[in-house]
């Protein structure tokens, strides 16, 4: 695990990056020598906006410039790991202290109140009977999620979701394809720009089968072909995936997605993100195989059987 020293930024620059997206640049994007909208380079998609609406903001879709920033310093305050109020057990699952969280100073903001949106309410929309039937049976050794074994981490990508860290990717274009390098455990994905089919059904794998095609300055990928082992927010190996890539300025891009799981979701759901350059490098992150995560787990299982009889 690797951090990025992140340092606050002062209240007016962080006011004056409070723009609506619709008033970033719309001029196009430089070119690559084969002629693709330039998106390549290192770009971040941390942020401290919720991917739901919080219950206190029901209705309310975008803050204003000051409610921004007030919102801002609140969960600054409330997420604050280095405090020692509480109980002992809330002090013990602040383990990491504050220094590693990513807490996205300098970002482009939209004013949005949450990733999501739509549906307009800002929620993902309620699980289907058969996808709640499918979580409420998910609980398990043999159905613990893949990043635990640091095999693979599903919030970031594909679709991408910030976490606690590693919010960063990295975009090369080649003639015919894009690859996206996600720092967070170190995946990559190579999605080429021709109409080749999608894999056969019977093909399924941990980050789905991602194609490209260019929509004027928009790159549009849809991945399907997902398994069972790469649960996104309940989603199901039906997922499709629907991803948009659009450079806004020079140090902004639009990232928004659409998940459509009829399996799953009662209706599609779209969220977006605007993803802001660093030019800091990625390093190797560093999560191994071989971790004590299972092992842990069941032991203190074992211990809550003990207890209970």
């Amino acid at each position: 695990m690797r951090h990025r020293l992140v340092i606050p930024v002062i209240v007016p620059v962080i006011i004056a990056c409070l723009i609506p997206i619709a008033a970033f640049g719309q001029a196009k994007a430089p070119r690559t020598p084969d002629g693709q909208p330039d998106l390549q380079g290192i770009w971040s998609f941390a942020t401290i906006t919720p991917l739901e609406r919080p219950a206190e903001l029901a209705g309310k879709e975008f803050f204003t410039a000051k409610e921004a920033v007030d919102y801002e310093n609140d969960v600054r305050k409330r997420n604050n790991m280095d405090r020692r109020d509480g109980t002992a057990e809330a002090d013990v699952q602040r383990a990491y202290n504050d220094f590693w969280w990513d807490r996205d100073a300098g970002r482009a903001v939209n004013l949005h109140t949450s990733l999501i949106v739509d549906p307009p309410d800002g929620k993902v929309p309620p699980y289907t009977p058969e996808a709640q039937k499918r979580i409420d049976e998910f609980d398990g050794p043999e159905n613990r999620p893949l990043q635990e074994r640091c095999l693979t981490w599903v919030s970031t990508g594909p679709p991408m979701l910030p976490t606690a860290y590693n919010n960063n990717i990295r975009i090369v274009q080649a003639a015919g394809y894009v690859m996206i390098l996600v720092e967070m455990i170190h995946d990559i994905r190579v999605i080429p720009l021709d109409d080749r089919p999608h894999l056969p059904q019977n093909v399924r794998q941990w980050k789905g089968d991602s194609r490209g095609h260019w929509e004027g300055e928009t790159l549009v990928v849809e991945t399907t072909n997902f398994t069972g082992k790469t649960v996104f927010r309940g989603s199901s190996e039906k997922m499709r995936l629907t991803e948009r890539f659009k450079r806004m300025d020079a140090d902004t891009l639009l990232y928004q997605f659409t998940v459509d799981d009829p399996a799953s979701f009662e209706k599609p759901w779209t969220t977006e993100i605007p993803i802001t350059r660093n030019e800091a490098p990625i390093f190797e992150y560093a999560c191994h195989e071989g971790n004590y995560a299972m092992t842990g787990g069941l032991a203190g299982a074992r211990e809550q059987e003990k207890t209970s009889q």
